[in-house]
């Protein structure tokens, strides 16, 4: 476990994934497939309340 730098109180796992907008827990398959080429952790995920995917970008959400 280590020290998460966005929220210093909530501990990560080294070497699992994370979204760098909400920090949750992503796969490995997750970021394969989403993440742009060279990036270790994708920008946005399923579990993002505030942004999404469009078209190859990150956009904020529409209600």
């Amino acid at each position: 476990m280590s020290e998460n730098k966005r929220y210093p109180s909530v501990r990560t796992r080294i070497g699992v994934p994370t979204c760098r907008n909400c920090d949750a827990v992503v796969t490995k398959s997750y970021v394969r497939v989403f993440a742009p080429n060279g990036m270790e952790r994708p920008r946005v995920c399923p579990n993002c309340e505030d942004k999404t995917r469009d078209k190859g970008d990150v956009r904020t959400k529409r209600n």
